[in-house]
């Protein structure tokens, strides 16, 4: 039988291709981060004109030092006095241009830094706002590139290409000017070769934004691998599979090496071809202007745009320098594609529907926890029904078990209940509210669940118990402990309850672990308790020495047991039994041992096994 479960690792449904947002559109989203940051852009927009004014200006004076140096009518003291002035002249100009060059950078690390931390900060946000459908549909390691590939190289773009773009245009107009104040005849040569440069690099800079885009889908999937892999490394060994994940691996790193090498390529062929280019503008650029200035020296016939060996010399440093800023861009490419693509990965999950709190958003006071399922059909996907037409009820302080083969329906029960999905059809009601019409907040606030996948966050176990009921005082945690039978494993502990927790409680045993979750949940005041195979990691003996507590856990509160330990649900006030998806039985411990039907054989055999 295939799983029933929710849609996880194994039995994740292939997502739509998503197509490419609007660049316009990302790029428009991408700069209202930088609203905030509008006066301190303005101070850089200022550090960058200064320091184009000094590149520019510098430049320029090299007319007059290289007109001096070649005018025969002065003496070769004055010639070396003329150098040494504008040598310093330049020195100082250039040393303005660094001074601001230097701030630039200072205040636009500022920017993209801060601006990095408000996506990534709205980005965690969505993230918790999404429904658990979604983190069932999507490999952690594809959630987690976006929060490191995709928003680096969104900072890495802000870092500095918004400056390559300031510059860019202002040394483009300012080298225009001068260039058309020098020599008009020779400026329109550069002018007219310049669309072709331009229509290059909008070519090939079309052309590699599908691949970068691909190239950051791939990355994700790989990132996506590397963690499931690392994560279940023990079962890959149990079964022997490295081999089989190394060719899985293979597989999809030679996927992203194929579209990294074509976004490579593409992005990598813009510098050399916009260079090949400004060498063409600059050997046509110093040919003409090597005639003008010929002409000029020892003819008439272009007294209209005469130049000096100075000037030309200027002109052909312009013509270098009006092509850098094209060339800069142009090499900028793979960064405004990657980060473009990264963006748009980004602005994805943003976009993704969060959890609907829909309804009149109730929050009863004393919840006592009468749960009522009532005739619900349910489906992960449309295609495929999971449970059909369940009932159930528990009265408040009531024990309900429910027990089956794997993918029987028993944690989606747990599941519709919490609201972690909705249901398809029927009603679920909690003291007689429709939870439809219960705050999503207050309907969880009200439900303590105990899993049987652990999970520990890094802190002490202290705060990780805490973490049941954050308002709970230090006595409440040891009292929890206690009941849950932690306490005495804790006092074992080097720092006791100040003992540190890492990797997931890697310094503990998977019981210990477990046993911290049940003591969590025994802190929670919550009424309607969820215990979802949770002493499954617990052996025998451990086993029944939090019996006595869980029993404590448990009283006074409307309680939901998941168990393939029959022994552990005897005393349950209502045992349910599933088989794809249906109640096929109900009723007390005897009553169904009395039955003899599908309980009777699960509860023989594993007596059997016993």
């Amino acid at each position: 039988m295939p799983p029933m479960g929710p849609p996880g690792r194994n039995n994740r449904q292939p997502k739509a291709k998503q197509k490419p947002k609007n660049t316009k559109a990302t790029i428009k989203r991408l700069m209202s981060y930088l609203n905030t940051e509008r006066y301190r852009i303005t101070g850089a927009i200022f550090c960058v004109l200064l320091s184009s004014a000094a590149t520019l200006c510098g430049s320029y004076l090299l007319r007059p030092i290289i007109n001096g140096l070649t005018d025969t009518s002065k003496t070769a003291q004055q010639k070396v006095a003329e150098l040494l002035a504008g040598l310093l002249l330049m020195g100082a100009v250039y040393f303005v241009g660094v001074l601001a060059t230097y701030f630039q950078a200072r205040i636009m690390i500022g920017v993209s830094q801060r601006t990095l931390n408000k996506i990534r900060e709205q980005l965690f946000k969505s993230l918790q706002k999404l429904p658990v459908r979604y983190f069932d549909q999507n490999p952690t390691g594809d959630i987690m590139s976006r929060f490191t590939n995709d928003v680096d190289i969104i900072g890495e773009m802000l870092n500095s290409t918004l400056v390559q773009i300031f510059s860019g245009t202002i040394t483009l107009a300012g080298t225009l000017a001068l260039m058309l104040y020098t020599n008009w005849v020779l400026a329109l040569v550069t002018i007219v070769f310049s669309p072709i440069v331009a229509l290059v690099g909008a070519t090939i800079a079309g052309k590699s934004r599908k691949y970068f885009l691909s190239q950051q889908a791939a990355l994700g999937k790989v990132n996506g691998y590397i963690e499931e892999t690392v994560t279940g490394q023990k079962v890959v060994k149990v079964f022997n599979h490295e081999q089989k994940i190394i060719d899985d691996f293979s597989e999809l790193n030679n996927n992203l090496r194929n579209v990294q090498a074509k976004a490579q390529f593409m992005g990598g062929i813009m510098g050399p071809c916009m260079n090949a280019l400004s060498q063409v503008n600059y050997t046509l650029t110093a040919t003409v202007g090597a005639v003008i200035a010929f002409v000029s020296r020892w003819g008439t016939g272009l007294s209209f745009a005469s130049l000096d060996i100075g000037g030309l010399t200027v002109f052909v440093n312009f013509s270098r320098q009006f092509s850098r800023p094209i060339n800069e861009l142009a090499q900028q490419v793979t960064n405004i594609m990657s980060a473009l693509a990264g963006a748009e990965r980004v602005f994805t999950v943003m976009d993704e529907e969060q959890e609907k709190d829909e309804g009149k958003k109730l929050c009863p006071d004393n919840i006592r926890g009468d749960v009522v399922v009532e005739n619900v059909t349910f489906g992960y996907n449309t295609d495929k029904t999971i449970l059909k037409d369940v009932s159930i009820y528990a009265h408040p302080g009531q024990k309900i078990a429910l027990v089956g083969s794997t993918g029987a329906g028993k944690t989606t029960i747990t599941n519709l209940i919490t609201r972690f999905y909705n249901i398809n059809k029927g009603k679920i009601t909690i003291d007689g509210i429709d939870i439809k019409d219960i705050s999503l907040d207050c309907l969880r606030e009200n439900i303590a669940m105990v899993l049987q996948d652990t999970h520990l966050f890094t802190g002490t176990i202290m705060e990780n118990i805490r973490y049941g009921r954050l308002d709970a005082t230090d006595a409440e945690v040891r009292q929890a402990a206690m009941t849950s039978c932690a306490h005495s494993f804790i006092k074992n502990m080097p720092d006791e309850y100040n003992t540190m927790l890492k990797g997931d409680g890697a310094n503990l045993s998977q019981g210990q672990r477990q046993l911290l979750n049940i003591a969590r949940a025994a802190l929670s005041k919550a009424p309607i308790l969820v215990l979802d195979e949770a002493t499954s990691s617990v052996d025998t003996r451990t086993e029944k020495q939090i019996n006595e507590g869980m029993d404590a856990l448990m009283k006074n509160r409307t309680t939901f047991v998941i168990a393939h330990r029959l022994s552990t649900i005897r005393n349950a006030d209502a045992i349910m039994v599933l088989e794809q998806g249906e109640i096929i039985e109900r009723g007390t411990h005897e009553e169904l041992l009395e039955k003899q039907g599908r309980y009777y054989e699960l509860y023989t055999g594993l007596k059997e096994l016993d």
